[in-house]
């Protein structure tokens, strides 16, 4: 069997995803959802049909062997997996092509590839697993520019160290998450962050972009993991020293952590590890009733500030459930998990269920029982929310090919303003996608929480006009951004900037703050080609 193609166009890759068939059922179960309107599936495009415009650079002689203007290495390497990216991939318009990609094999490389773009003047744009839904990774960088270059880490993709007695491990920053797990697995180790990118996402990509990951609760970003980095800037190399902490000023770590590529190119990193799950315990609670959700989030406030740290504590509302076979629509849904590679999880469980019940939450006596397994569950509501959490990008991918206008965006907020806070952004992007599409529906879920707040991530699906699907996501976007940013939220808890919400962090990041970032990028970066237009003007 050949090797497995990316889809150059959208998420994953050729052949996976909902079938013709299944489309055409999914086409006609929201078509009678939103009233009638006419959703039809359309085939996605082909890449002998896609223009791409023509290279304005050629890479040297000294780097040519690594580096490709192929049509579909140039096209792939387009955009990220944002709704917006998968709409003009599906129309064929590929206009913000990189004029070539550069697949380095090496740190010298690497430097190498920036001293010529610094002297040419070339955008460099650091690129992992290309799942960005900010924007991240496009090449669109203006008239200043002789051109781009898109910088495929893909190569660098190695475990190189692996410290058992500290329980850290050196990695090159390129590796995807399922080969970083290939390569800790036969030693029982695991890093256990599983963005639902993993699959295509890459250390160094959840590094640069703060990516928020698997656990609920405790570690939910990929910095709670870091060690240490290593990053190539055009000025040089930057390594920070691996220490379990440190309190020797500002971390150095930290000016990398969520830089999206601005700063330098994260090549490497050494991260904490654990030992591999062992003890897993799984339970659904059922939050009934009208106002069943933020019941739901009470519980969920108390069992966070309890201190029992559930591996998974994922809240969904009604409509979220329903959606994705947790429950039939008539109640909010509390997925609990704990899990552990030491001890039996009976205590945690039974304290944090004892919580649910006493806010309104029903679930079954015996509920979840320790069960000894390396494997995520895969039934009832839990493993119905897991399917549909990992096939969501897929799920995306064919609703825009039926003409859906389909966006989700993440915040958090603190507890004492969170019910406030959900009740103005779901009516602002309610009345939003009334007015912008007729129909449509918003849902939520918890994707992490925290003793002092939840992270709320919304949904939106609502019927489009072909030609206009790109405006009509742009205004549904803007009002819910409007409206969490002046309700006191961020503008991202995980997904990072990029280029789609820069106008809300321009307003969320403060000015002082914004102008030390500048002098820093004009320090480490002088020539200023580094993922020009995200985080800040160059």
């Amino acid at each position: 069997m050949g090797e497995r193609r990316r889809k150059f166009w959208g998420w994953g890759v050729e052949g996976e995803g909902p079938s013709p068939e299944q489309q055409a059922g999914i086409a006609k179960t929201l078509a009678e959802r939103f009233g009638g309107a006419e959703l039809a599936p359309t085939p996605p495009p082909r890449l002998e049909d896609v223009a791409l415009p023509k290279p304005r650079l050629r890479p040297p002689p000294a780097l040519a062997a690594i580096c490709s203007a192929a049509p579909y290495d140039r096209a792939g390497h387009t955009y990220g997996k944002s709704f917006r990216d998968v709409v003009r991939g599906r129309a064929g318009d590929f206009a913000p092509a990189p004029d070539f990609v550069a697949f380095p094999r090496d740190e010298e490389e690497v430097a190498a590839l920036l001293d010529w773009c610094s002297d040419a003047n070339a955008a460099a744009i650091p690129y992992g697993g290309g799942s960005s839904v900010v924007g991240g990774v496009e090449a669109a960088v203006g008239d200043g520019y002789a051109g781009a270059v898109s910088l495929d880490l893909g190569h660098l993709d190695r475990v190189l160290e692996i410290d058992r007695v500290s329980r850290a491990a050196r990695i090159q920053a390129g590796v995807l998450g399922p080969a970083l797990e290939d390569q800790l697995r036969p030693h029982g180790l695991t890093l256990r962050h599983y963005p639902q990118s993993f699959e295509f996402s890459s250390l160094g990509g959840w590094i640069a972009t703060r990516s928020g990951g698997h656990y609920a609760t405790t570690y939910t970003h990929i910095e709670d993991f870091l060690e240490s980095l290593r990053a190539v800037t055009p000025r040089g190399v930057v390594e920070t020293r691996r220490l379990p902490g440190s309190g020797a000023g500002p971390s150095p770590d930290r000016l990398f952590v969520g830089s999206e590529g601005i700063l330098g190119v994260i090549v490497e990193a050494w991260m904490r590890l654990q030992d591999r799950p062992t003890f897993r315990a799984q339970a659904s609670v059922r939050f009934g009733g009208e106002g069943g959700f933020l019941a739901g989030a009470r519980a969920v406030r108390t069992i966070s500030q309890a201190g029992l740290h559930p591996a998974n504590c994922r809240l969904l509302d009604a409509r979220e459930a329903e959606t994705s076979g947790a429950a039939a629509g008539d109640a909010a849904v509390l997925i609990l998990g704990f899990e552990s590679a030491d001890h039996p999880l009976d205590p945690w469980m039974d304290r944090a269920l004892e919580i649910a019940r006493d806010a309104g939450g029903e679930a079954p006596e015996g509920a979840g029982r320790t069960k000894r397994s390396d494997a995520a569950p895969r039934e009832g509501a839990a493993g119905a929310w897991r399917n549909a959490f990992l096939n969501a990008p897929y799920l995306r991918d064919a609703l825009v090919g039926m003409g859906v206008v389909s966006e989700t965006f993440e915040t958090a907020i603190t507890w004492d303003r969170f019910e406030a806070f959900h009740t103005e952004v779901m009516h602002a992007t309610r009345e939003a996608v009334q007015q912008v599409c007729g129909a449509g529906q918003v849902a939520c879920r918890f994707t992490h929480v925290y003793p002092d707040g939840p992270a709320p991530y919304y949904s939106v699906i609502a019927p489009g006009r072909r030609g206009s699907l790109l405006e009509m996501w742009a205004d549904v976007k803007a009002a819910a951004s409007e409206a969490l940013i002046e309700a006191g939220g961020t503008i991202t808890h995980h997904h990072a900037v990029g280029r789609d919400h820069r106008p809300w962090y321009d307003e969320q990041r403060p000015t002082l703050f914004a102008e030390a970032l500048r002098a820093a990028k004009r320090d480490l970066d002088p020539a200023r080609i580094l993922n020009p237009g995200v985080l800040i003007d160059p």
